[in-house]
């Protein structure tokens, strides 16, 4: 069966691409990762002042699993809207604006039921949005220039962190309220704006003649099927498996709390202290991963790298209770983590089984970067239980190595 062909796809210069994305997609993530660092916490010690670190995993969890549908749910939506706004343009719009209004509602509830549908409604339609961003890399940029472009989106998360964790500490006799509506205008102006640097519109798509189809090839449009596509499965369970151990930055504040004793305002203070300086890190190596990746034509050999980078500073929180040491492992993690999702973007880019399904697949590799923001404040309490902190992070560099293992059979560029 002939595979189906996208034309008349429009391509935005590289240059205005790149700033777009930068722009809606920077502060977009600075709107949704700020309150998840740190003023969710805040919110639930302010609605559930004894049981917050289970409230928190509750609503943290529940908000996850949204997030997880979310990307592939609003990726296969948006390669089929087919209008002349453009099926990318459409949903970074819409996703940005509901999820920013979300975001408002969550910064006024007074009960953990209203923060939950609130987080949970922010967190779906911020990754519509976000599975459009990044379908834009497969769909306008060529194959040589991906992993450059996937640094510097990279380098947005970073950066929108670092900004985030700035204005709060610049904020600190200002409301909560005031706080969550600052980041709502923040994450639909962006968005809003990046609207009229990228460039797109209706598509063509070729479509193979219509014929009888196995039910095997129906679930393989949902997800491509594992015997054909084996190095889409592998590239997903390796970022899977990394995410987990770097979801641990979720429960910083947390753990800064209830490990250190530390007051909400050290607490603000040194979250954002540490990280701005893991941010400018995982910056670092976004960019320079991306580019050396493509000078190289080597991908593999900084995944791995990277994973093992991040090993040691999870290895460092386990076992060396000192804020000073905390912010040195923050630190390696930023740069593991920033290396990593650069060059693990391009390998994704570049073997995406069908391009016309480039944003469902997309999705569905995102899920990886949401499935742990789920799993891990769900299995946190019983981790702390059993073993208590060390405990928790072991287990979560654990699985990292596990990530590296499964990077082993992805093919390096040049390889089928």
């Amino acid at each position: 069966m002939a595979e189906s062909r996208i034309r008349g796809q429009v391509v935005t210069p590289l240059g205005r691409l790149t700033s777009g994305i930068m722009l809606g997609y920077g502060l977009m993530m600075l709107a949704l990762m700020t309150p998840a660092v740190l003023l969710l916490t805040f919110k639930m010690i302010e609605i559930d002042p004894d049981g917050y670190t289970s409230s928190y995993g509750l609503v943290a969890g529940i908000g996850a699993f949204f997030a997880l549908i979310g990307n592939p749910l609003g990726g296969a939506i948006s390669d089929r809207t087919n209008i002349g706004f453009g099926r990318r343009r459409t949903w970074i719009f819409i996703g940005s604006v509901i999820g920013s209004l979300a975001l408002l509602w969550v910064g006024t509830a007074t009960q953990v039921w209203q923060v939950i549908i609130g987080w949970s409604v922010a967190q779906l339609f911020f990754n519509f949005a976000m599975a459009a961003y990044t379908a834009l890399i497969p769909d306008q940029v060529k194959q040589e220039k991906q992993g450059t472009i996937s640094g510097l989106i990279g380098l947005i998360l970073p950066i929108a962190m670092t900004v985030g964790m700035v204005l709060m500490m610049l904020m600190p006799g200002v409301s909560s309220v005031t706080k969550w509506t600052l980041l709502s205008a923040l994450g639909i102006i962006g968005p809003v704006l990046s609207c009229f640097f990228i460039r797109d519109g209706k598509i063509e798509i070729e479509r193979a003649p219509k014929e009888r189809i196995p039910l095997g090839e129906k679930l393989s449009k949902i997800y491509p099927s594992p015997r054909k596509f084996p190095h889409f499965t592998w590239a997903l369970i390796s970022k899977f498996l990394l995410m987990m151990g770097y979801c641990s930055t979720l429960y910083l504040t947390v753990m800064l709390v209830n490990r250190m004793g530390f007051s909400e305002t050290q607490a603000t203070n040194s979250v954002g202290t540490i990280n701005i300086i893991s941010m400018l890190a995982m910056a670092l190596t976004s960019i320079f991963g991306g580019v050396l990746s493509d000078k190289y034509r080597k991908q593999k050999p900084f995944l791995y790298g990277s994973a093992f980078i991040m090993i040691i500073g999870l290895l460092m929180f386990a076992f060396i209770p000192n804020y000073i040491t905390f912010v040195v492992a923050a630190a390696i993690i930023g740069l593991g983590g920033g290396c990593f999702t650069a060059v693990d973007m391009a390998l994704v880019a570049r073997i995406l089984p069908r391009k016309e399904d480039s944003a469902k697949d997309f999705g569905l590799m995102n899920v990886a970067n949401a499935l742990p923001q789920s799993i891990v404040p769900a299995i946190a309490p019983v981790l702390l239980g059993i073993g208590g902190w060390s405990f928790f992070y072991v287990v979560l560099a654990l699985c990292v190595v596990l990530s590296m293992m499964a990077i082993k059979p992805l093919p390096e560029i040049g390889q089928k």
